[in-house]
């Protein structure tokens, strides 16, 4: 980027990147929790909202009950399950309520992020998306809450024949705004939460669709209400009482379920699978089409509310067909099973490319940043990388519980800075840590959809001990990180 063209560099205290639910949720505990003060939202869409604002593929949702997907600081009221309409309005009730909207600058994409030693300062440059304007941001403390997968591009693997085929290829992350399904014959290929949200969302219009899975999935179904909630509301409870009593709930029921996913497998297999029974009935093949290979939880488990997809499928308008593409034809596939299947659309809902930078040039004190070189402290920071905090939330509970931890951690961290008067503050292996064992980000036989095992060579390394790992363990970071010693071997400031 060329550089002479700035005007002028401004400095803040904290730069947030993104403007998603965890930058919305970082400019919240900066303004409450660091009053005085100054930072600044870049964002590269038009506008805030992040995964719910760039994805617009027929019935949109969220996978996470909005009572611990939503923040602590603010009630959910509404179905557990929401639409992204709902969840952007809920955004846009916090930015409003809280006045963060002058925090925030749209369309300014970040080039590079250049860490400098002597200055103890990040300097940020960004273009605006639409005038290509180059601008020039400093700061002390850089909050990355960007996301992790590139928006830009679904990831669609490449498959034989796709040339030849004459009908539409759609991914839902870049929803074409003119497909007009109504009547037509669609594949969605895929069985993870985006292809079971679209399959029931289309099915009403299409003539058919079918769910090609390369291997089944683990479905919960249930009625997308919480009844503790529904119960207080009748009681006239307030609702910032409900609000906080529905997620403890909530928290205690998923603890519950994940322990019973390594403890008992076989008995939670053998639920979830009597659950889809119920919806399709004792003749459905349920052992080709919904039994996964894996236990339950080495993959997201993905919500079905109201069973929408059985009920799309045992009314005939749905299918699955599990097999594998051997080629598309001119008219759509043919499976390796030699079953053709007819479309005129196909719908790839096979997952994303991880971007764990959010495609942003990374340098410390001129050198490249290889991310893989680093180790991680709990998922936050990383060896060799001062002055920088990264959010990554958890797979098997709700993202925004470790965005609000992670908030509470680095506020918490730039207060202990400025009683030390230190200006930047690295994480590095203590004496202890010097024979530790150096893993990939996570074990693979613990968490292992193709987006993590596609993509691990672009995340930080992990070690054995907890405070070098991402645990994915909510129910324990939510006591270990607030008790964090900050004063600890691994923090070195100066």
């Amino acid at each position: 980027m060329d550089m002479t063209a700035v005007v002028k560099t401004e400095h803040f205290d904290v730069l947030i990147v993104g403007a998603g639910i965890s930058g919305i949720g970082g400019a919240y505990h900066m303004t409450h929790q660091m009053p005085g003060s100054s930072y600044v939202v870049l964002e590269a869409e038009e506008t805030f909202g992040g995964t719910w604002w760039t994805h617009t593929y027929p019935g949109i949702r969220s996978d996470s009950d909005l009572h611990t997907f939503g923040y602590r600081f603010k009630a959910w009221v509404g179905a557990p399950i929401a639409t992204a309409d709902e969840i952007l309005k809920y955004m846009g009730d916090v930015i409003e309520e809280n006045d963060l909207a002058p925090h925030i600058r749209y369309k300014h994409r970040i080039a590079r992020a250049l860490w400098s030693s002597k200055d103890a300062l990040w300097t940020i440059e960004a273009t605006r998306t639409d005038t290509g304007e180059q601008f020039r941001f400093t700061c002390n403390f850089l909050w990355m809450c960007q996301g992790y997968y590139r928006h830009s591009e679904g990831y669609t693997p490449e498959w034989k024949g796709m040339e030849s085929y004459k009908g539409r290829i759609a991914h839902p992350e870049r929803w074409p705004a003119d497909l007009d399904y109504k009547g037509k014959n669609v594949v969605v290929i895929g069985s993870g939460a985006t292809a079971a949200t679209v399959v029931p969302a289309m099915a009403e219009d299409v003539a058919h669709i079918t769910m090609l899975q390369r291997s089944p999935t683990y479905f919960r179904a249930g009625r997308n209400a919480i009844e503790i909630a529904e119960t207080l509301r009748e009681l006239q409870i307030d609702e910032t009482w409900i609000h906080e009593i529905t997620r403890r709930k909530i928290l205690h029921d998923q603890s519950v379920f994940a322990k019973r996913t390594f403890e008992e497998p076989e008995k939670v297999r053998d639920e979830l699978l009597a659950g889809v029974r119920a919806h399709l009935g004792p003749d459905y093949d349920i052992d080709t089409h919904f039994t996964p290979s894996y236990r339950p939880w080495r993959q997201r488990l993905a919500f079905v509310p109201d069973g929408d997809l059985f009920k799309g499928i045992a009314s005939g308008k749905a299918s699955v067909v599990t097999d594998e593409i051997e080629t598309f034809t001119e008219t759509g596939l043919k499976l390796k099973s030699g079953q053709q299947l007819d479309a005129d659309i196909v719908v790839t809902a096979t997952g994303f490319n991880l971007c764990p930078l959010g495609d942003i040039a990374f340098s410390i004190d001129g050198k490249a940043l290889d991310f893989h070189d680093t180790v991680t402290y709990r998922g936050m920071m990383f060896t060799g990388v001062p002055n920088m905090i990264w959010v990554f939330g958890y797979f098997r509970a709700s993202w925004t519980l470790r965005a609000d931890l992670v908030a509470d951690f680095v506020c918490k961290l730039m207060k202990h800075m400025r009683s030390k008067n230190a200006r930047q503050v690295n994480v590095a292996l203590r004496p202890e840590d010097k024979d530790m064992p150096l893993l990939d980000w996570i074990d693979s036989d613990n968490f292992n959809p193709g987006y993590m095992l596609r993509g691990m060579h672009l995340l930080p390394r992990r070690g054995d001990k907890p405070e070098w790992m991402h645990t994915q363990d909510y129910w324990s970071e939510k006591d270990e990180i607030p008790a964090t010693n900050l004063d600890d071997a691994a923090f070195v400031y100066a």
